[in-house]
């Protein structure tokens, strides 16, 4: 399984809270349909006061050819499209890894 990481900033004309909103209510479901995707997930800081970054996203595929395919359709160009809406696209790390799960307890 291939995870695309990256660390979001928002874009400066934005509250925090007007990232969230966008980002959950607007993105996300243009974002969930990317072909291919197998998982999209979203993570906030708890104090985003005294965080260096705005949110975590995650993008799960099955490979670097669905990935790449992804990104490429038209979906994928929607996505991005409208991420320079709420983000400044490419400010923050991004990294491309092949996630080995170590421990994975689901709770009861």
């Amino acid at each position: 399984m291939i995870k695309l990481v990256e660390f979001l900033i928002r874009d400066p004309a934005l509250t925090h809270e007007e990232f969230k909103t966008y980002w959950l209510e607007t993105h996300t479901p243009i974002a969930s349909a990317l072909p291919g995707v197998h998982k999209y997930t979203t993570s906030l800081p708890t104090s985003p006061e005294h965080a260096a970054y705005d949110g975590v996203l995650e993008l799960y595929f099955e490979d670097m050819e669905a990935l790449s395919a992804a990104f490429d359709s038209q979906v994928g160009e929607e996505t991005m499209t409208d991420a320079a809406e709420f983000i400044q696209v490419g400010a923050g790390p991004r990294m491309i890894v092949e996630e080995n799960v170590q421990v994975d307890k689901k709770p009861n």
